[in-house]
């Protein structure tokens, strides 16, 4: 049966992971930006035949605790987990900001026995040259459309919710997941973890310091030189469809995925520990294609 733990991470920031349990080499599961560790329960069970499986909330996520975030300060954190549970070379695979910190992972540590970025790469409306197929003159209009809509996203979530608005939100999360066939209360669940009461008031985690320092970091804006330096065996798997845009930015995100198919593919042909696989799901894999991806995973027992 799994259970929830708290480890102490960098800077005494207190880390919280759910151990499933399983047999085998242990492996980490890392969830994107503004998830939790919940987002892998439809997956962890059908790992644990082949691994120890491990999920872990992300620090400023879910139920751990806040602190300033760079790269180093979340890798140690992983350090300590492992080091709390005693097990050493874990498997490590994410999702989406986590698959960044996948490769990250593998790069500080050669050792690892394999690291899977589970549609974690690089991310949209940044640089023109990471697209593809599109004009000049529209890929700038399109990006500075998406930058703007992603700037407002930001400045809402970083609003408190009065008791009505959470409510609404909830709701929203609910309605969102019958539409897509997957299980409401679980995906509620999942929502109502990554929320904080404070002042009278509910906020969404992460803080705003956090997707701040996020938007900032080159390394979020592009991992792929990363991913260039690390020499474990790393598979990346990317997404065939775009989640829901708006009609009018559809060709950007075409042209997105084209430019990181290209990259991707000039990538892999010079790190020959690099496998690059395309899973016919949208970003929202993990909820999408649990059982392609427990295979793709269960490779690397």
């Amino acid at each position: 049966m799994s259970s929830d733990q708290m480890i102490t991470g960098a800077a005494a920031v207190p880390i919280a992971i759910r151990d499933h349990g399983g047999a085998g080499r242990p492996l980490l599961l890392l969830h994107g930006a503004g998830g939790n560790l919940l987002h892998w329960e439809r997956l962890a069970p059908l790992l644990t035949g082949a691994f120890r499986v491990v999920a872990v909330d992300l620090r400023g996520h879910g139920r751990s605790g806040d602190g300033p975030w760079t790269w180093k300060a979340v890798l140690d954190d992983l350090d300590a987990v492992v080091a709390g549970l005693a097990t050493a070379d874990p498997v490590v695979a994410g999702h989406s900001l986590g698959g960044m910190l996948a490769g990250m992972w593998a790069r500080r540590h050669p050792s690892c026995p394999a690291a899977i970025s589970l549609d974690g790469h690089r991310a949209a409306a940044t640089h023109p040259a990471h697209y593809d197929g599109l004009a000049p003159e529209r890929l700038e209009r399109d990006l500075a459309a998406l930058n703007a809509a992603f700037t407002a996203q930001a400045d809402m979530m970083a609003q408190p919710m009065t008791g009505e608005q959470a409510a609404a939100y909830l709701h929203g999360q609910r309605a969102f997941a019958a539409a897509q066939g997957l299980d409401a209360d679980a995906w509620e669940e999942a929502a109502r973890r990554g929320l904080s009461e404070r002042d009278g008031h509910t906020w969404l985690r992460p803080g705003p310091e956090v997707t701040r320092a996020l938007r900032e970091l080159p390394e979020f804006a592009d991992a792929l030189p990363v991913f260039g330096e690390v020499t474990a065996p790393f598979l990346i798997v990317t997404a065939t469809r775009n989640l829901p845009v708006p009609p009018e930015l559809s060709a950007l995100m075409d042209a997105f995925r084209a430019g990181l198919r290209r990259d991707l593919t000039a990538l892999a042909a010079t790190r020959p520990n690099i496998e690059i696989h395309e899973l016919d799901a949208s970003h929202g894999m993990l909820a999408e294609r649990p059982d392609a991806i427990a295979r793709l995973i269960t490779r690397y027992a």
